[in-house]
């Protein structure tokens, strides 16, 4: 049985993909829940393919065993980035230095979960993975564009140094059980203020968009950019094409919900995307992959998880 390594798997995506691999892999999950959470992985202790490793990644590790390592890990939450740019940074930097040296000390295949937000706040739209991005390399969110920036700069060297089979997946706008409440992303902090009944805070005027991919969706995205043959040195957009207003997020939360909140605004933070859609067409030719879970599907499914800790 081959083995899978997960970095960031106690976090949101990493333990949704973790569930899947377990059927086929053995995986081993390294994190030192610095965002992610015990609980994601508390199912899966005692699975006798299930390994844990308590791991801040910017030192060093060694790893003896792996034939397929996907890089998730990294603070991700907007709230972190002022809070911990550092960090953030220098995962990004060694974290994915470290895992690239593992990944080439034992042959494996390397898939680093890059970011939508390499492309700032875009020029083009929808974005295509040859657009170069608009990205402030000083602003307040720099320490996450431009880290995840760096770590696909690192992951191509190491492709065409040593010809590792890397694959690069540019992850656009994910939701779906198991997010913190406390995230700061705009989907659980709308539906954690509904379902308390506060006001629903929108920065800026509401008319900035997203694309809110279901995080089933991503994961099988994930697989299927690891796992298909042929790919190596490939980056692939990954998220949902439907674009929608913050301002219609909103009510639609509202509406799923039967909340009576109010709706307030905020300045809009500096450098925050205006818009931002995914250029598919790669991913459906290269993977044959297309999310299939509807906003309002997955928002359901998400604010019934909710519920459980309000």
């Amino acid at each position: 049985m081959k083995t899978c390594v997960v970095t960031g798997g106690a976090g949101f995506i990493g333990n949704h993909l973790i569930k899947q691999l377990l059927s086929t892999y053995k995986v081993v999950c390294i994190d030192n829940f610095s965002s992610g959470q015990k609980r994601n992985i508390e199912p899966f202790i005692g699975h006798p393919h299930f390994t844990f490793r308590e791991h801040d990644l910017t030192s060093p590790l060694q790893i003896e065993e792996v034939d397929y390592l996907f890089h998730l890990a990294s603070r991700a939450s907007p709230r972190d980035f002022s809070r911990f740019p550092i960090d953030i940074l220098l995962t990004n930097s060694l974290g994915t230095l470290h895992m690239l040296e593992a990944a080439r000390e034992n042959g494996a295949r390397f898939l680093l979960a890059s970011t939508s937000e390499i492309y700032g706040n875009p020029l083009e739209h929808p974005q295509s993975e040859k657009y170069f991005g608009n990205v402030s390399s000083i602003g307040p969110r720099s320490c996450y564009d431009e880290g995840k920036r760096f770590a696909e700069a690192l992951t191509m060297a190491f492709h065409r140094a040593y010809g590792l089979d890397v694959r690069i997946a540019r992850i656009f706008n994910t939701y779906g059980p198991g997010m913190r409440m406390d995230d700061g992303r705009v989907i659980p902090t709308f539906i954690a203020q509904a379902l308390a009944g506060e006001e629903i805070t929108i920065f800026g005027d509401g008319k900035q968009t997203r694309s809110f991919c279901y995080v089933e969706d991503m994961v099988e995205g994930l697989k299927r950019l690891m796992f298909t043959e042929g790919l190596a040195g490939e980056v692939v957009n990954l998220g949902s094409e439907t674009e929608m207003r913050i301002f219609e997020l909103s009510h639609l939360i509202k509406r799923l919900i039967i909340s009576s909140s109010k709706i307030s605004f905020s300045p809009l933070p500096e450098n925050d995307p205006e818009r931002r859609q995914p250029d598919n067409s790669k991913a459906k030719k290269l993977l044959g992959w297309t999310p299939t879970t509807s906003v309002e599907e997955g928002l359901r499914k998400t604010i019934e998880y909710f519920k459980g800790f309000v």
